[in-house]
């Protein structure tokens, strides 16, 4: 009897946290202003960002049927927001020159270092996690474009940044 009780406290507060729902939201943006249509990006490193980055860092998150569900879709609200503020692709035209260096290379310290994608996000998303290579061809790519950005205006390529993408 004491375990039915439970049981029913349980699935009450189960449903009454249904109740509660962030906004998921996928904001309308430029698309003159997005990472690709900014930067020199070879395809395999747009398919590599496509596929492990987008979801969290660009306004066209597609939203799995778990993130309906309290409390998961809370967390998965929660990393999306979070994953913007820190960079947002679909608004890279809208930075400065300096703020665009220094977010490429925040790109590939948490690419080289496996911060990103985010171990729970490649748990629940098979193919999102990044091999040695992949994380290299990243790598490569921001130093290129960060070369390429500093021949066009003069911004020097900033010194390694040990704050992460939360820095700055």
């Amino acid at each position: 009897m004491k375990a039915a009780r439970i049981l029913l406290i349980v699935v009450i507060i189960l449903a009454a946290i249904q109740l509660y729902r962030p906004a998921k939201t996928n904001p309308p943006s430029d698309p003159a202003k997005t990472l690709a249509a900014n930067t020199s990006m070879p395809p395999d490193v747009k398919q590599i960002l496509d596929r492990s980055c987008t979801d969290c860092h660009t306004g066209n998150t597609v939203w799995p049927k778990y993130s309906y569900v309290a409390p998961v879709s809370w967390i998965v609200v929660d990393d999306v927001n979070e994953g913007r503020r820190h960079i947002n692709f679909s608004d890279w035209g809208s930075y400065s020159v300096e703020r665009q260096q220094h977010k490429l290379s925040q790109i590939c310290d948490k690419v080289k270092d496996g911060g990103m994608p985010l171990r729970q996000y490649t748990w629940l998303h098979r193919g999102t996690a990044l091999d040695r290579q992949q994380r290299d061809a990243v790598c490569a790519w921001v130093h290129a474009e960060q070369q390429r950005i500093t021949a066009r205006t003069g911004v020097p390529i900033p010194p390694p940044d040990r704050g992460g993408m939360h820095a700055k």
